[in-house]
């Protein structure tokens, strides 16, 4: 992916911004994730995430970026949220030493999977989206979505399978843990 993302990163150096939100696309939901895993509000964590594509934007100009576009991504929220703290006047020692100095591949990668299971979660039908979010997240019991939602037990039943099988399509053997990890809650 890095080949292509130098190709991106050229791209929107010369002002496409298509090519930026190809970028976008590709990073926003794990670097919201990473953002979120310190500060625990996620309104907050994607409003750093924007800002730093939007600066990726304003200052394309001024930025070279030669190995990983990736990583680079990774190294502005990180910036981000130091001052983010510095502004809240946090624990900016705690949350400095809690922040990798620079984000290894498996975090990342681990992030990618994350942002895979979220986008996949998002396309599916509202009301089944729904019922996998009390079951998966909430931790509801079928009979309490039910009840919740005002629809038989059996319809639950049959969205949550629905919404297995999709997962498992769409994650494919790559991310298959992460849907393995959803189905402890049926």
């Amino acid at each position: 992916m890095q080949n292509s993302d130098l190709v991106i990163w050229e791209s929107i150096r010369n002002g496409k911004v298509d090519s930026l939100r190809i970028l976008h696309e590709r990073y926003y939901f794990q670097l919201c994730h990473f953002t979120n895993s310190y500060l625990q509000n996620l309104t907050v964590s994607e409003e750093l995430v924007s800002d730093c594509f939007l600066k990726l934007w304003t200052q394309r100009e001024r930025i070279f970026i030669q190995k990983s576009v990736k990583a680079y991504l990774y190294f502005m929220v990180k910036n981000q949220l130091i001052d983010y703290s510095r502004k809240k006047k946090q624990d900016l020692i705690q949350l400095t030493e809690a922040l990798p100095d620079f984000p290894d591949e498996e975090v990342m990668d681990k992030q990618d999977s994350y942002a895979a299971l979220y986008r996949a979660v998002k396309r599916l039908p509202e009301q089944r989206r729904k019922i996998l979010e009390l079951a998966a997240f909430d931790g509801l019991k079928y009979h309490e979505i039910a009840s919740q939602l005002n629809i038989s037990v059996n319809t639950v039943k049959t969205q949550m399978g629905r919404a297995y099988q999709f997962l498992k399509e769409e994650l494919g053997t790559r991310n298959l843990l992460l849907y393995f990890l959803f189905k402890r809650f049926r």
